[in-house]
């Protein structure tokens, strides 16, 4: 099964960023993010101590749904 980090990844990079790809981004920098969870509480606990930008809990929340709805 692939991490929420891994499905994150493939929104990295946009020419013109969005949220998505601003949060894929700063995942990606984020030396302490939890690259290897599936879990929803230990991703979302890291995000409330560490979010990014004003949106990125809302961002995360949303990407979640997109994550758990390819599985």
């Amino acid at each position: 099964m692939r991490t929420f980090y891994q499905f994150m990844m493939t929104y990295r990079g946009k020419k013109h960023p969005d949220d998505e790809s601003r949060l894929a981004d700063w995942m990606f920098y984020e030396p302490d993010f939890p690259k290897h969870s599936t879990s929803y509480n230990e991703i979302s606990d890291y995000m409330e101590a560490y979010s990014p930008f004003p949106d990125a809990l809302r961002v995360f929340d949303e990407m979640w749904q997109v994550y758990e709805d390819k599985k």
